[in-house]
């Protein structure tokens, strides 16, 4: 028999299951119009699935679908100083040392050698074998498991079928995980599942380093794959929160990654998850933190997000142009807020600086890393907005995002525990404060020079002073009351934290 003949043969049926084409959800069809060339992979997948004679089974593969082109993967390659591709693959080594060694030796034969960073969407290069095997062994895993096997189809969709945790690299991982980690659900059986996920993050720790705050990444590789994982054996909280969730998973175990994108009373980010009991109530893990097991954050949140595959109609991206929304997260449209979950929290209710073609939604900011971050969103009303489940403890300020730039939208707002504060700067009356030394937020060097600025729709210079010996005190006058304040020394780091002085003279630091 002729190749052609053996090609029309095996691809017959795939062309039959095309031609039907108007049997697909709307959702469907949306995503493989936007698949190109890669569409076949797609349809190859449904017809498998249809084929199994499982109705769940297609519906999986058309969850994933659906949701398909809201991901991707961000990775890179090395290449030379003419742009020449030089190949390389760490995971070809038995080891990660060896792998460097070899790396090395690639290095020096190619001088100037740099990484090429490298975004690939999910719908233009995955493939039909490796999302039919991500299915298959995702269906084993649930039917198999005695403690989630009854868990609803939309539970399972969510925190088990899917074949990628956030923007790694995509790489087979459910057999090699199901292997290494299977007992888990062995603890699971003899203690239940808190004791199992206590004994997760001791033996975590046994293997896997967390190199956040001392070790920082020279390579544009936001996310390391689930192959990279097991063979680094090290990296920070939000690969150590990814490999949780592919651990979880390849057990049958449904997970997530909830993170906090800023602190709001301190500087960078953090990572964790969620694992949920038979009952689908969420337990937290913090391998990071301690307890691991229903840790409690250390400070606030600008808000915590639990990440998901599916597309969620309550964020602003859904509701939203791009361009109309400050980059960062709130451009995603796979994530669930559950920040009530994690700390206590209410409605911010912020009044507005009139503007003319005033935009849709205002935005509010955290003060993290020495920068007003936009941490969520709301419709504007009547120059007003009310900014849904925000932290309590922290000082938010309210935002328009036009032409590509975030302008001050109104005053910053101390939201307490118990009170509410607009900080409106007073140039009127002014005063002296005195600002004291805490050890939590700040110890004076002698000899250091410090600038104190306050903030009216932007940060002002008040003034500088020189820290004398053994100085634990620094006063400045004609200081405009009600303020919201930062003392910037010459060697910061960019983690000083704005404050407060209350009519008493006592600093409130945010």
């Amino acid at each position: 028999m002729n190749k052609q003949i053996l090609y029309l043969l095996f691809f017959l049926p795939f062309l039959g299951f095309t031609q039907n084409y108007t049997a697909y959800p709307a959702a469907i069809k949306t995503v493989l119009a936007k698949a190109g060339k890669n569409r076949g992979e797609l349809e190859k997948t449904i017809f498998y699935c249809k084929k199994t004679g499982d109705p769940l089974k297609l519906k999986a593969a058309y969850f994933l679908i659906a949701n398909m082109d809201s991901h991707f993967s961000m990775d890179y390659y090395w290449e030379d100083k003419s742009g020449k591709r030089i190949p390389f693959n760490e995971l070809n080594y038995p080891d990660l040392n060896k792998a460097v060694a070899a790396f090395q030796k690639i290095k020096a034969n190619h001088p100037g050698l740099r990484p090429h960073p490298v975004t690939s969407s999910d719908i233009a290069n995955i493939k039909a074998e490796y999302l039919i095997k991500n299915i298959d062994d995702a269906f084993q895993e649930w039917r198999s498991s005695p403690h989630y096997k009854n868990i609803s189809f939309n539970n399972f969709c969510e925190y088990i079928l899917p074949y990628r945790v956030s923007t790694e690299p995509l790489q087979p991982w459910r057999t090699a995980y199901n292997k290494e980690f299977n007992w888990v659900n062995d603890k699971y059986k003899t203690g239940g599942l808190v004791p199992a996920l206590s004994y997760v993050s001791t033996d975590f720790k046994n293997w896997f380093t967390n190199t956040f705050s001392w070790q920082s990444s020279k390579e544009p590789l936001p996310r390391l794959g689930a192959s990279q994982l097991l063979f680094r054996k090290k990296g920070p909280c939000e690969d150590i929160a990814d490999l949780v969730v592919f651990t979880m998973r390849s057990q049958g175990i449904p997970a997530a990654v909830d993170y906090v994108p800023f602190w709001a009373t301190a500087t960078a980010s953090h990572f964790m998850n969620s694992v949920f009991d038979g009952q689908m109530h969420p337990i937290s893990l913090d391998v990071a933190g301690y307890p691991a097991v229903n840790n409690v954050l250390a400070r606030e949140p600008s808000k915590v997000l639990r990440l998901t595959y599916s597309k969620q109609p309550g964020t602003i991206a859904e509701k939203e142009k791009l361009k109309n929304i400050p980059p960062g997260f709130l451009r995603v449209n796979t994530y669930l807020d559950v920040t009530d979950h994690f700390w206590k929290s209410g409605d911010l209710n912020c009044k507005l600086f009139p503007m003319v073609n005033q935009p849709k939604y205002a935005y509010v900011c955290v003060f993290n890393g020495l920068g007003w971050r936009p941490t969520w969103w709301a419709t504007i009303i009547n120059n007003a907005a009310s900014f849904k489940n925000m932290p309590k403890g922290v000082v938010f300020l309210p935002v328009y995002y036009v032409n590509g730039s975030i302008k001050p939208a109104g005053y910053p707002v101390a939201e307490g525990y118990h009170h509410e504060l607009v900080l409106t700067p007073d140039t009127v009356h002014k005063g002296i404060i005195s600002i004291k030394e805490d050890p939590k937020y700040l110890v004076y060097q002698s000899g250091k020079s410090y600038k104190l600025f306050y903030w009216n729709n932007t940060w002002k210079l008040l003034g500088k002073r020189i820290a004398a010996i053994n100085s634990h005190e620094l006063l400045f006058t004609n200081v405009p009351r009600n303020a919201l304040y930062l003392l910037v020394p010459e060697y910061s780091e960019k983690k000083e934290r704005p404050f407060m002085v209350m009519d008493d003279g006592k600093v409130i630091w945010w």
